[in-house]
């Protein structure tokens, strides 16, 4: 009998998801999406939360020989899902900074010897001189180079995380280490990507007529509501309020900062709730063990900044309160995502001030601030940009100017520098900036859907490149819509 390579493949990705996760047959699209990536293909995914995005890539990575690199944006995100690949045998790793030097020094021996079928890391750790050093040798096999949570390369790859901007030159840098006639595909996954992202995520990545599966991050059990707040005492009462009438259900609360979450989370432990504060300025000790308490319902709910939540899979998240509203409409599709991944009933409700600011200016200031410090970096940039040497490398340029590696990414992202590789950029002073839109104008959008008075999912669709459905959308379960 002849079988075709790709059904082969594909059955034998079915047995091997049977064996190991157990589950009896793929979700749509999950098996077109394995198939496109044991073919090679770049893909781009856009899935809702808890689609089960994360088997799309582990599984071909484990069906082939050699190594997928997968890029992360947060510890937490890589250390849970590493975890569960480890608590079944699976050959995977991750790399980052608050590693013990032992444990860095095991993974980088499990790499050197081709001992890995999957390594998480950063792009700050990916483009690293020691790491660097070791997947450009040409002994070390490369299949795939996956970029988990792709929206963060639109959201924070200009002003925050600017090596994000430089993963577009990973593939030919490392195919000339490679033998020749390798291979390496490029997968972009994400929940949320409207067209303009999509856009920026395929020319940053360099993608090459990528397959594309577009999910809508409509879900017919979540029920959103934005509520107006006239006070900052008026605020706590509402979630007081919200939180004691659903006393035996998980849920989430949101805020913007690492000092909000820690004030929130100690007036709430006053009011007799237990809770506790969760960010990025935590150990990964304190995070596991929040994460831990939260996932066996011995926390309740957590007080949280968008540090929680990327990966980590509760099923029975019952409510999710923004306490302050996101800056960022994909900010907000990825919270509110938490709730209701069994498909039964969840709420997602927004508290907001009222629309003047005048007795309550603080969500008002929060959003000028976001968008003034995001005016003067881009400002810096083009002033740092009259200074910088036309060619250069990161680091030289970073000695000299302790500023320069978030300049470079604006310029890249106004398309008047490119990156020969990772490392080595080019600077197009001729170049006019093309105002590829900084999130500025993100952030009207967001403020646009709290005040819209239709239906919030029909907004939401349309906003994320929906439009056919959003044309006849009516949730009739949202606040508008009741």
């Amino acid at each position: 009998m002849n079988f075709k390579p790709e059904l082969t493949s594909l059955n034998q990705a079915r047995a091997t998801f049977q064996q190991i996760w157990g589950y009896d047959d793929f979700r749509p699209p999950q098996g077109e999406i394995v198939s496109s990536l044991l073919a090679g293909k770049d893909t781009l995914i856009i899935m809702p939360t808890g689609g089960g995005k994360s088997i799309c890539f582990q599984l071909p990575a484990l069906l082939q020989t050699g190594l997928t690199l997968v890029v992360s944006p947060l510890v937490a995100l890589m250390e849970n899902q590493v975890q569960e690949l480890r608590d079944r045998n699976l050959p995977a790793s991750l790399l980052h900074s608050q590693l013990s030097r032992q444990q860095r020094r095991q993974t980088m021996q499990s790499l050197e010897q081709n001992k890995l079928r999957l390594l998480y890391l950063s792009p700050e750790t990916l483009l690293s001189k020691p790491v660097w050093e070791i997947i450009s040798q040409p002994h070390i096999q490369i299949n795939g180079l996956i970029l988990d949570e792709a929206h963060c390369l639109v959201q924070w790859g200009d002003t925050f995380r600017p090596a994000y901007r430089r993963l577009g030159t990973v593939r030919s840098a490392l195919l000339k280490t490679q033998p020749e006639g390798s291979k390496i595909a490029i997968a972009a996954f994400t929940a949320t990507a409207n067209p303009e992202a999509q856009k920026i995520i395929k020319n940053v990545l360099q993608l090459q007529k990528p397959e594309a599966f577009l999910l809508s991050p409509y879900r017919s059990n979540l029920h959103l509501q934005v509520q107006t707040v006239w006070t900052p005492r008026g605020r706590k009462q509402q979630l007081l309020n919200f939180i004691k009438s659903r006393p035996k259900q998980a849920g989430l609360v949101y805020v913007r900062t690492r000092k909000d979450s820690e004030k929130l989370a100690n007036l709430l432990e006053e009011s007799g709730y237990q809770t506790a504060a969760y960010h990025a300025g935590l150990s990964p000790e304190e995070r596991r063990q929040i994460e831990t308490a939260w996932l066996n319902n011995q926390l309740k709910f957590v007080v949280c900044t968008s540090a929680f939540g990327m990966g980590i899979n509760k099923s029975d998240v019952r409510w999710v309160v923004h306490y302050q509203a996101p800056l960022l409409l994909s900010e907000y599709i990825q919270e509110i995502g938490r709730g209701g991944r069994d498909g039964k009933s969840a709420i997602a409700l927004t508290l907001i001030s009222e629309p003047t600011g005048w007795l309550y200016p603080e969500d008002k200031q929060r959003k000028e601030f976001f968008q003034d410090k995001l005016r003067s970096q881009y400002r810096e940039a083009q002033q740092l940009a009259k200074n910088l040497p036309v060619k250069g490398t990161v680091d030289a340029v970073g000695r000299e100017f302790p500023e320069s590696a978030i300049a470079l990414s604006i310029l890249h992202s106004s398309g008047q520098l490119k990156w020969q590789d990772p490392f080595n950029y080019v600077i197009n002073k001729s170049a006019q900036p093309k105002a590829e839109k900084p999130n500025f104008t993100i952030a009207e959008e967001m403020v646009k859907y709290l005040k819209y008075n239709q239906c919030r999912w029909q907004f939401l669709l349309e906003a994320f490149g929906f439009a056919n459905e959003a044309k006849s959308m009516r949730c009739g379960h949202c606040d508008n819509c009741r």
